[in-house]
């Protein structure tokens, strides 16, 4: 079950990506990535340990961005791979079954390589500039994403990323995207998380419960 909506982590040191993923948790979240760039590995490892611990006291899933082998090592929920990061198909290999795969897309070519490598769930933005991402990709937009699905005919579920604020939801979901993922509007105020799942149309106690009922299986 992928939620329909995803936050990403942010912070100026491990210490408050881990207090922003907590606040998260607290406010409700059901699905956070741990998003720590530019860190050496054991600072990477330290953070996906401690973020374990937080997210399993909440039943709340956790994805770790980029690195599978410390998603593997921490039995995160999963990972989301950017585009120059590695194959969703190698990372599989080396994965627990159970792990979850995501993946970054700007294009309906992105789309379909990842589709083609049997992702979980596609990222795919960004919607508007943001300044959590450096190297931006091109915006696509409520017409890009209108083009895009139009052309492409899947069931996989597709998450609108970058730059996402409570006004836009409703506009997002009227092109046929299956969710959002948020971080810099909710890091900024983590009481948003209940109005977005409200507006996505989500329970977050259902999506918790379905959590436990994964947590109890492993």
């Amino acid at each position: 079950m992928i939620s329909k909506l995803h936050y990403i982590s942010q912070g100026d040191s491990p210490e408050k990506h881990l207090e922003h993923i907590e606040n998260a948790c607290k406010a409700g979240a059901d699905w956070v990535q741990l998003r720590l760039k530019n860190r050496d590995e054991a600072i990477l490892l330290k953070t996906a340990e401690k973020a374990r611990e937080i997210t399993h006291y909440y039943h709340t899933r956790l994805i770790i961005n980029d690195h599978y082998k410390i998603a593997k090592a921490v039995k995160s929920d999963g990972v989301h791979l950017g585009k120059t990061d590695a194959c969703p198909t190698e990372a599989k290999k080396h994965l627990y079954s159970w792990q979850i795969i995501g993946g970054t897309a700007n294009s309906i070519e992105d789309c379909k390589e990842l589709i083609e490598k049997k992702v979980d769930y596609i990222g795919l933005g960004p919607f508007r500039f943001t300044q959590t991402k450096s190297n931006l990709s091109p915006i696509l937009g409520v017409e890009g994403y209108e083009k895009l699905l139009r052309n492409l005919k899947t069931e996989t579920p597709i998450i609108s990323i970058g730059g996402i604020t409570l006004t836009d939801v409703l506009e997002i979901l009227k092109t046929g995207l299956y969710g959002i993922a948020v971080s810099g509007a909710i890091t900024k105020d983590f009481n948003q998380i209940y109005s977005f799942q409200k507006l996505l149309g989500t329970s977050s106690f259902e999506a918790k419960s379905f959590e436990m009922t994964s947590n109890n299986i492993k």
